[in-house]
């Protein structure tokens, strides 16, 4: 008998409309604190029934997905939300990304941005780069901005700021931090540069 990936398995599971509602039902139950037995008899569904909805082992009817939704108060379109969600993904080759200019490429370095996420009204923003330093690179006034930031070095050798505190990054160090704090290169040890910068913040940072 061959051996099945449980991970591709619980992929295709997750994008069958029963999963996707199913999920809807149980979170909107759990928002309410209610428990199944609860929301079983406030919408005169068995606790059997509503069990294999919130588990996707079974496809309501539209009445049952009508008393579910009164007595969850949401629209019945609800259930579908996750379902119709659009799923993206950024593939971006070696050597390519967009340019972006920064602050600090003024100075010579280098920003590629690899992908954007946060689009379709999400509120978290992420936005990872490759930062390349080079010959021409001159050390630049401190960054300082909302949200979190994550570095992730590959080549050369840097000490970065943060705040009151130096860090010396060689190929596999990595840094995360609060970017709401000064930060950025200091001192350009080992030159050519290049590291990983993941920038996360909410739209409701101004940014």
């Amino acid at each position: 008998m061959a051996e099945q990936d449980p991970h591709a398995l619980e992929g295709a599971r997750d994008n069958t409309l029963e999963t996707a509602i199913g999920r809807e039902v149980r979170t909107f139950r759990q928002k309410l604190g209610m428990t199944v037995a609860e929301l079983s008899t406030a919408a005169g569904v068995s606790t059997g029934m509503l069990s294999k909805i919130e588990n996707g082992a079974t496809s309501p009817s539209l009445t049952t997905l009508q008393t579910l939704s009164r007595a969850l108060g949401v629209p019945v379109t609800a259930f579908f939300r996750r379902y119709e969600e659009r799923r993206a993904a950024v593939f971006v080759k070696d050597g390519e990304g967009l340019k972006i200019e920064r602050r600090g490429t003024r100075a010579g370095h280098q920003y590629r941005l690899l992908g954007h996420t946060g689009g379709g009204g999400g509120r978290t923003v992420v936005e990872p780069y490759m930062i390349e330093l080079t010959e021409e690179s001159d050390v630049f006034p401190l960054f300082q901005h909302d949200g979190l930031e994550f570095l992730y070095m590959l080549e050369g050798e840097v000490r970065y700021r943060h705040a009151d505190k130096l860090y010396t990054m060689r190929p596999g160090d990595s840094l995360f931090f609060n970017a709401d704090a000064p930060h950025g290169p200091e001192e350009l040890v080992q030159l050519p540069i290049r590291f990983l910068s993941v920038i996360s913040y909410s739209r409701d940072d101004g940014n």
